[in-house]
């Protein structure tokens, strides 16, 4: 793994432009950043960081199993009680997953650690699965990279694969009596359709479930209407059978309408049962399932008198935190850094300090993308700061010949 400094294409943001990438440029520095690119091995790709990821989604999957037969762990997770067998149902009935992304610490030696995993509402597909593929294509034509490289990015592929899975899977669950009404032929997309970053990822998964053969609708969540008896319906009073909901299962269940998620037909994606996954409570407790796993860290939660073993230092992060709000890093006592936001409330846990590596200056996290079950792609975000935030750098990465 290196870090390796190359010339921008002069024509990048046109290019961004053209092809719908309209938030390479945050606050008025660049979020998408071609002056570098992280190169791999093969090796390192293939033993470091897909098979650790699937192992990870793998425990992740034994917890989910334990969690919803277990209401000691749920409310851990602090998920509140009148959405348990909401959960349990999605889980037992087998809901599927699109898709999801882990966040680890690697340097390329060693294994791979879990950070945390953005296991509900992940953004950042876009420009992994489409803009840093079109770069790797332009770098070999530009003589920017070797010929021969190539990129750990099967995403776009795979999200189409995905949403044909997702729908035949609630097709044939409608079919055996298991769920509600018709087959799958169509999905809502819910957002916040002002949020250019999250309308963009929004615009990306539209495409790719046409691609797939689904007709679309885009609404924002606060246009989703309800009928009488409780049922999801759109602007045009036309019910919704699948909605993807770029929205927090976290804030979904504190919403008014919340009351009548369980009782409505509508499907979403991600399912339910990602609302245990989406707590950052789950690092501590598959440490205690999985106890010295090459792939996790220490943790607990921050009231648990076992977080004494982390002595002064640790990472401190909010059980529901988006965008590395609200984490602090506290080395020898000190708060070495820490990021301002409105979480907390819920509780927070402590997980043994991952030192990153240190590039020119840059502290890069790895994001390892699980789409339809299959690891499949690799994001680097990197950041002057050793807190990924929401304005960290996205840089792209090669696989070298």
């Amino acid at each position: 793994m290196r870090r390796i400094a190359c010339p921008e294409r002069d024509d990048w943001k046109a290019t961004a432009e053209r092809v719908g990438f309209d938030f390479h440029t945050i606050g008025g520095a660049p979020y998408w950043d071609e002056t570098a690119y992280y190169g791999f091995t093969l090796e390192q790709i293939e033993r470091d960081i897909e098979a650790p990821t699937l192992e990870i989604d793998r425990l992740c999957r034994e917890l989910v199993a334990r969690a919803v037969d277990d209401e000691r762990i749920l409310r851990l997770l602090q998920i509140p009680e009148a959405y348990w067998t909401y959960i349990a149902a999605s889980w037992k009935r087998g809901d599927p997953s699109l898709y999801g992304r882990l966040d680890l610490c690697y340097d390329g030696q060693g294994p791979a650690k879990l950070l945390e995993y953005n296991a509900d509402t992940p953004t950042a597909l876009y420009e992994t699965g489409v803009f840093q593929w079109l770069w790797l294509e332009e770098a070999i034509a530009r003589k920017i990279v070797p010929a021969g490289s190539d990129q750990f990015n099967s995403v776009h592929e795979k999200l189409i694969a995905g949403w044909r899975e997702v729908a035949a899977a609630i097709s044939r669950g409608a079919a055996t009596g298991q769920g509600h009404g018709e087959p799958v032929r169509g999905v809502h997309l819910a957002g916040a359709l002002e949020s250019t970053e999250d309308l963009g990822t929004l615009a990306y998964l539209e495409d790719t479930a046409r691609q797939a053969g689904l007709d679309t609708t885009m609404i924002a969540m606060d246009r989703i209407g309800r009928r009488p008896n409780g049922d999801f319906v759109d602007e045009q009073d036309r019910p919704i059978a699948l909605a993807f909901k770029l929205y927090p299962w976290e804030w979904m269940f504190r919403e008014a309408f919340g009351r009548s998620l369980p009782g409505a037909s509508t499907r979403w994606i991600e399912p339910p049962w990602k609302a245990i996954l989406s707590s950052k409570g789950i690092l501590p407790l598959l440490w205690s399932m999985f106890p010295r796993h090459p792939n996790l860290l220490p943790a607990w939660f921050e009231d648990d008198p076992e977080s004494a073993q982390l002595g002064e230092s640790y990472a401190r992060k909010p059980l529901y935190s988006r965008e590395g709000a609200n984490v602090a890093l506290v080395v020898g006592g000190e708060v070495m850094d820490s990021d301002s936001g409105p979480y907390g409330a819920e509780g927070f846990v402590r997980q043994a300090v991952a030192t990153l590596p240190r590039f020119d200056g840059g502290y890069p996290v790895l994001g390892s993308w699980i789409v339809n079950g299959e690891a499949c792609g690799l994001s680097v975000r990197e950041d002057a700061s050793p807190i990924t935030k929401n304005t960290s750098r996205f840089l792209p990465h090669a696989i070298l010949p």
